[in-house]
């Protein structure tokens, strides 16, 4: 029960390019993908077009954020930002100008990052751990938002994981590199939020572990920004195996369970796929509260 009057006590917000987030409550980021291969068969919206009606559906389903993004996070080739950027920043300047609620870019190229910026995101996501000085500089000199996830390599390239003698204190260490780095760059601190990676660069047993001890990366003093939406871990523990993981389409439920434990851990913000999964974060929440 200690879980909720920490979140209380911890103060963070997050800072976006116009708007600055506390989190007296725990806030759901909908999944946009402008794709036609993301790894869920049930967040492909193909197309800009359908990519604004998907977001805007989701706001009125109740999220709080969009995570907007052109290129999914499974290892495969390049995609040229001109492709990237072609299919991400009309998906992106419609949603925000639709004013429903703050639009984040998916993204780990700087280039595509300023485009988006300029059609309206307010935050960028970058699953390549901010490692490009040129991202970092960009989200200095914007002000915008941004997440940096815990990655040990470029985006899209498969890697085994590594070993970790203790993948809980790697990643503190890890994301205070990471945030001194930033600061070196001109960011201030509130504008990050902090994402531990599951299903990146993690066994299935580090990435167990780390949802166990999620609360031990609020050390850090940043929100923690939790994927954890359909993630082929899931589907081991669900399956009985990393080999014998069940689909994306059948981890609905175990979805749920792990959002309600990452919420009794203080996670301040979840990126989503479901309703169902919103409702979990929202009753784990008012239970905590009361």
């Amino acid at each position: 029960m200690a879980s909720g009057p920490t979140r209380a006590r911890s103060g963070a917000v997050w800072r976006l390019r116009d708007a600055t987030l506390g989190f007296p409550r725990p806030l759901a980021v909908g999944i946009v993908n402008v794709t036609d291969d993301s790894f869920y068969s049930g967040a492909r919206s193909g197309t800009p077009h359908n990519a604004i009606r998907d977001g805007l559906r989701l706001t009125r389903e109740g999220f709080d954020l969009l995570d907007v993004g052109a290129v999914p996070a499974a290892a495969g080739p390049p995609v040229p930002a001109a492709e990237e950027a072609e299919r991400l920043v009309p998906a992106i300047e419609g949603l925000a100008d639709a004013r429903r609620v703050p639009v984040m870019a998916d993204t780990f190229l700087p280039e595509v990052a300023r485009r988006a910026l300029d059609a309206g995101a307010a935050a960028i996501n970058d699953t390549s751990g901010a490692r490009d000085p040129e991202m970092l500089e960009l989200v200095a000199e914007t002000g915008c938002g941004l997440v940096v996830m815990h990655t040990e390599g470029p985006p899209r390239e498969h890697r085994e994981p590594r070993f970790y003698d203790d993948p809980v204190d790697y990643l503190v260490e890890w994301f205070s590199e990471r945030l001194d780095e930033a600061r070196s760059r001109g960011v201030d601190e509130a504008q990050i939020a902090i994402d531990p990676g599951f299903d990146f660069d993690l066994s299935l047993d580090d990435d167990l572990e780390v949802l166990a001890r999620l609360g031990e990366l609020r050390a850090l003093g940043r929100p923690l920004f939790v994927a954890l939406s359909r993630k082929d871990f899931l589907g081991a523990v669900v399956g009985g195996s990393w080999k014998h993981r069940v689909p994306a389409e059948d981890r609905e439920w175990a979805t749920a369970a792990a959002v309600a434990l990452a919420t009794a851990a203080g996670a301040e913000m979840f990126r989503l796929h479901d309703q169902s999964a919103v409702d979990s974060m929202t009753v784990a929440h008012r239970i905590l509260d009361a």
